[in-house]
């Protein structure tokens, strides 16, 4: 079930985003139609209250509606429509006529040939959008001298090109760290920070970067929208301060009261880096290693042409993580990098997967009595995962996660956006959401752990006339040949510990003694 956008200036607002002027913000021009992708990324999902609010028209581009949190309701402004970049656009299903676009689409965590993935969906929407009318297209780029450049930021280089061969003027800001609650960056900074009393130095914590607080490049996103004199041209933000990756750590240690220590290595490649970054933090390995590449060379802002456009004065970086800390303490953090589908092995169409296969697969099936009132089994199961853990035998969840990180899979670190809160799409520790229905009291997870086979993980309430309500839970496995058929007979014989405490701890408060 998906939720409606909370009003604009309310938990989508401040102070994690910019601030919103009445109307468009813009005197003697009307609303506007603007076309988002990437609405339900980490900058997508805060940009998105901010163009409503400024009065617009937003329809928002996604690949699947089901795991976009926000309902199509053209009454308050927004449109939800479907698409796969990667295939040409077809307009029957897509607005004829728009204004402008923001293109916020970027494979940052996809490994193997994103780059080619990247520029091929950049032509495809270029083409769509010149048939549009459309006077403006924004991009969010990264910061970088062309001259040195890592496989990533070359890709989003090349992005612009790709772009511009179009026939719709671009306006491209380029950023380099965007920090912010949620954010790839953020949260690598906080896991190193907060794991290690002593981190090791490789080189590429040295390397230098012009950090900008996720509400000041939100401003500035919003600021060059039909701007006469941002049209066409290429723009450099970031924060007031130049710092090296070692003095964001130190910075981000003193905000919260830790003492930490840098100890120098005189040989870490950035094939190592990538493992210690991997194992340490909450990232994938591709992730890592793509943030490891770029972390290798000095990305600074160039020109500040962008302030005489857009009057701003970005806060620095102990004032973006104070703030960061504000939206984590009052869990209202509204988008996280772990959001994106390209995030992901869900980019294997998730659609298909939330059709749980009853043929050539094995299934694990419990049923509970519930022995406390279906609103709190509801919210019992609504906090599974995360800080909260999974009610029964945690080391085992806790050991299955570092054997999946091991195999370089996504282990448990990645947590939950939200300690209460559902929604498909969200990444909940190594699975999935693929259906958060509470009225129904139906969760539907898939494992994106690595397996021989395909693994869903299922909860639904049933209620049957006057007898008492029973939770049904049901483990799916679909093995890959023999190695996936060894792997279920393998593992069997922990259902009961596992899956069996793990019913009993949901259904029964008095069950979750035994969690550890």
């Amino acid at each position: 079930m998906r939720t409606p956008l909370p009003p604009a200036g309310a938990a989508a607002g401040a102070p994690d985003a910019a601030p919103s002027e009445p109307g468009t913000g813009r005197p003697g021009r009307g609303p506007l139609r603007v076309l988002l992708t990437g609405a339900n990324g980490y900058i997508g999902m805060r940009l998105l209250p901010l163009l409503l609010a400024a009065g617009h028209q937003v329809h928002c581009l996604v690949r699947d509606p089901q795991r976009f949190a926000v309902a199509h309701d053209p009454e308050r402004g927004i449109w939800v429509h479907q698409a796969d970049l990667l295939e040409p656009l077809d307009e029957a299903g897509l607005p004829e006529r728009l204004d402008a676009a923001y293109y916020l689409v970027h494979s940052l965590s996809t490994s193997g040939d994103f780059a080619d993935l990247e520029a091929r969906a950049a032509r495809n929407f270029a083409d769509y959008l010149a048939r549009t009318g459309a006077r403006q297209l924004v991009y969010l780029g990264g910061l970088g001298d062309d001259g040195a450049l890592s496989q990533h930021l070359a890709s989003r280089r090349h992005v612009e090109r790709v772009l511009r061969e179009g026939e719709v003027p671009v306006t491209v800001l380029r950023a380099g760290i965007i920090v912010g609650a949620g954010s790839a960056s953020f949260e690598i900074i906080r896991d190193l920070t907060e794991k290690l009393p002593v981190m090791v130095a490789p080189k590429w914590l040295r390397s230098r970067t012009q950090p900008i607080a996720v509400r000041d490049a939100l401003a500035y996103l919003a600021g060059v929208l039909d701007e006469p004199r941002a049209i066409g041209e290429t723009f450099d933000i970031g924060g007031p301060e130049v710092l090296t990756y070692q003095t964001m750590l130190m910075r981000y240690a003193a905000v919260r009261g830790l003492r930490r220590w840098v100890l120098p290595v005189p040989i870490l490649t950035p094939h190592l880096s990538s493992y210690w970054l991997y194992f340490v933090t909450s990232t994938s390995y591709p992730l890592a290693r793509n943030l490891v590449d770029s972390m290798t060379v000095d990305v600074v802002a160039r020109d500040e042409r962008i302030r005489d456009i857009v009057p701003l004065e970005p806060i620095t970086y102990e004032e973006a993580v104070r703030l960061a800390f504000q939206k984590i303490e009052q869990q209202t953090v509204v988008s996280s990098w772990t959001d994106a589908v390209v995030s992901s092995r869900s980019a294997l169409e998730l659609d298909r997967l939330v059709q749980v296969p009853a043929q050539g697969a094995y299934h694990d099936t419990r049923r509970g009595p519930l022995h406390d009132p279906p609103e709190e089994v509801i919210d019992r199961l609504w906090r599974i995962g995360g800080a909260n853990g999974w009610y029964h035998a945690q080391w085992l969840w806790w050991l299955r996660g570092l054997l999946d990180r091991l195999v370089g899979g996504t282990g448990l670190r990645r947590g939950r956006r939200h300690p209460t809160e559902l929604r498909p799409g969200d990444a909940l520790d190594f699975w999935r959401v693929l259906v958060a229905n509470r009225e129904r009291g139906r969760l539907l997870l898939y494992a994106e752990m690595r397996l021989p086979g395909e693994a869903w993980l299922e909860f639904e309430l049933e209620r049957d006339g006057d007898d008492p309500p029973v939770l049904r839970q049901t483990a799916t496995f679909r093995p890959h040949g023999l190695a996936g058929r060894a792997y279920w007979l393998l593992v069997t014989p922990l259902h009961a510990l596992v899956f069996g405490g793990l019913l009993r701890g949901l259904v029964d408060a008095r069950g979750r003694a035994g969690r550890g």
